[in-house]
Order: structure tokens, then sequence, then C-alpha cells
């Protein structure tokens, strides 16, 4: 069977870097970290009092007052993020059948706020004080359901649960069920909203987290000797996917086409990566052969990169492997984007998406900030430090690796 091309042709961004694409990117180039201090909670009992929050959301301004109020904020950001991506895409009512068009729009967590106050109100006031809306609040396959509710897309409509992977396997996800002919047109991305005592205080516990509470925009610092853990964030990245000639015909614009989608399992720890990156190195591979590209073909690479001192040895040591070092490929590039935007769990797959595919339109790499001291253990490959660089890039792929050993790669290039 002839696989179809799958292209992009609208993005959507909520973060703590910026509500929007355009807010988004435009920090991201200009390396602006969006880790600060939390407001959001109380943080007095807590060890780690920094988050990659994005303040001043006013849901209202966005949603209806009404439906918001039934909304945990994960919806709520791939709500806003969607209706973004919609929009940039110019879909209107009849360009596709609605059986035609689906979403998969996912979270790792889910509504871990809501869950909080239920429990709460359920343990001081008894159980049946509890909202009706919880349910429908706190699960993970809402925004899906919600988006298709919204736009009346009536097509494969799911959720993806894979740790810090799920975006990226919800957009790689999306595009496979494209390629197969199962869809026309999908929604894809993630999102989350997990900086409460639950998500902070459990993530502190497993003694993940930064704790660099005196300098919290230097705290999310990958590859860098002085990392100590990574920065919770919050936020959704949502793309709109559309067959090749399908989108050329109802005159869409194009911004890169999906070629490849990897994906593997460690097999090795409930939370740590295999040591070797093994995993990481089959779901590189299994991506470029998926888009029948060789490596050398690939000029930017936006790596997992959460600032945790196993993650970022086991991921470098993957890539060299697939791709080489520094000194036998001198035209590949990588950064972190999460040394600015934080680790957004199940929506960072879909952010980092939309990061490759800017990079792509705009031939300009976002920097790996925070990087002062390069820890000799990752020394090896050109992280583009501090500073974003010019540069063009034809094809792009992003790493998202999952606590249970979930690992995704997405592959993108120019049309």
């Amino acid at each position: 069977m002839t696989k179809r091309r799958v292209v992009i042709t609208g993005m959507g961004a909520v973060t703590p870097c910026g509500i929007g694409v355009d807010n988004f990117w435009k920090n991201m180039l200009d390396g602006v970290s969006g880790i600060s201090l939390t407001e959001a909670m109380d943080t007095e009992r807590h060890t780690v009092k920094i988050s990659g929050e994005i303040k001043n959301f006013e849901p209202e301004k966005y949603l209806d007052v009404k439906e918001a109020k039934r909304m945990d904020r994960f919806t709520q950001f791939a709500m806003v993020a969607a209706d973004e991506a919609i929009r940039d895409a110019g879909l209107k009512d009849g360009d596709y059948d609605p059986y035609r068009v689906g979403v998969i729009v996912s979270a790792a967590a889910g509504g871990f706020k809501t869950f909080e106050k239920s429990h709460k109100d359920i343990i001081e006031k008894g159980p049946t004080k509890c909202s009706p809306f919880t349910i429908p609040m706190l699960i993970v396959d809402m925004p899906s359901g919600r988006i298709s509710m919204k736009y009346g897309y009536k097509g494969v409509n799911k959720a993806v649960v894979s740790a810090c992977a799920t975006g990226s396997h919800s957009v790689g996800d999306a595009f496979r069920t494209i390629q197969y002919g199962d869809a026309d047109c999908m929604i894809a991305g993630g999102c989350e909203a997990t900086i409460c005592d639950v998500g902070i205080g459990a993530f502190t516990a497993a003694r993940t987290l930064s704790k660099r509470n005196d300098e919290p925009k230097k705290a999310s610092r990958p590859y860098d000797k002085d990392r100590d853990g990574f920065v919770m964030s919050e936020g959704a990245g949502v793309l709109v996917l559309e067959e090749y000639e399908s989108a050329k015909k109802r005159g869409a614009h194009i911004y890169a086409e999906i070629v490849g989608y990897g994906q593997s399992a460690d097999a090795y720890d409930m939370v740590a990566p295999c040591p070797e990156g093994k995993g990481a190195t089959k779901s590189m591979e299994f991506a470029l052969a998926d888009a029948g590209m060789k490596p050398e073909e690939v000029q930017y690479i936006n790596t997992h990169g959460t600032s945790t001192g196993l993650g970022d040895i086991a991921e470098s040591k993957a890539v060299e492997r697939v791709f080489g070092d520094k000194e036998h490929n001198k035209s590949l590039y990588i950064s972190s984007t999460k040394s600015m935007h934080g680790h957004m769990l199940g929506a960072t797959g879909a952010v980092e998406s939309i990061v490759c595919v800017k990079t792509i339109t705009d031939n300009i790499i976002p920097p790996t900030i925070n990087l002062d001291n390069i820890d000799e253990n990752v020394a090896n490959l050109n992280y583009v430090a501090n500073k974003a660089l010019k540069k063009e890039v034809h094809a792009a792929l992003s790493n998202s690796f999952g606590f249970g050993g979930h690992n995704a790669t997405l592959l993108f290039k120019e049309v």
C-alpha cells in the first residue's frame, strides 16, 4: 500500500514563554526563560518553589465562561491551542467530511487540580459534595472530546497516555491515521497542568525536580554540569495535520511535512532511562527508516533534554550513536528548548514539534540557554549554547521519552 503524505497546516501554543505561536517563538529565539517562582499555589511547605507557570491566563478571554468552569486547566489550555491551530489552518465547515476529521489531543496526567479539589471536598464535606463535573474534568481524553464537540469533528477520537512521550505519540499516531487512510485531517497535540500540591510534591519526592529556587530562570539547564533536575511546567501545543493533496486542493498554507515516526521501549526501569540510550537509539533509527532518510540529511534535533543527570547523558549517547559526534557530523545542531519553557510533561512533545517546524520555516535554531559549563559526559555534540543560530534547516527531528521507558521520535522536513 502506498503511504499518503502528511503535512502541517496549522499550529497553536499556550506556554509559559508566551500564548500564541508567534509570541512563543519570538521568546525561544531571544532565549527568554518562562521559569519563575510559583504563584498559583502555596509553596511554603514545598522544597521546590519554582515552575514554568503560565501567568495571568484568563480562560474567559478565550472560552465561554460557563464552559470554562466545567473544564480543568489542562483542557482549557488545549481548547485555546486548538482554536489557534484551526484558525491558522483556515479550516472551515465543508472542507472535509466530518467523519474524515479526527482529534488526538492528550495529556500524561490529566486533571490533577480537579482531583485535588474533589478529594479535599470529599474528605472535608463528605462524598455527596463532590462536583458532578469531576470525572469529565479530570479524565485525560476530555480535550479530544471537547475539541470534537466544538467543531463537529466525528472521525478518529482518542487520547494517548505515555508519560512525557504523550504529545509526540499523539502527533505520531495522528500522522499514521492519515498516512494509512483512516482520516484526511487530524487535530493533534498535547496539554498539561500539574502545578499543584500533588504534581510538585510527587515529582519532588521522586527526586527529579530542580531546587534552584533562588535563580528560577537558571534552573533548567540541560547538559550543564551544574544541572540538578527538570522544572515542572504547563501548557499545550496543537497541530493541524492534513493529507498533502487534500491540503493543496483547498489552498492551505503548508508549513512542513511529517515524514518519519519512530517508537520503542527501554524495558529497563520505571523512571530511569537505559544508561546507554538503546531505546532512544532505536526510536531515532525507526523514524529515519520510516522516512527513508539518512542521518546526514537531518540538520537539527530538538532533544528531550530535561536537565536530569541520567537522561541528558543517555540521550546524548544515543544521538552520537545514530548521527555521529560533532567532529564527524559538523552539520548537525542540537538544542533543548526545555531550558526555556521547562518540562510540560504530556504537552512537551507537541510544543517541541512546533519548534521543529518553525526551525525549518525560519532557518534559525533556538538555543539551549543556561549552558555555561558543559558536562564532559555529553561534550561531543553541538548544543547551540545560549544564543540562537541562523542556519539552513531542511529536516528536523524531535525526541520525547517518558517514565515507563516510552520513546517517541518525530521527523519533519521542508516541503
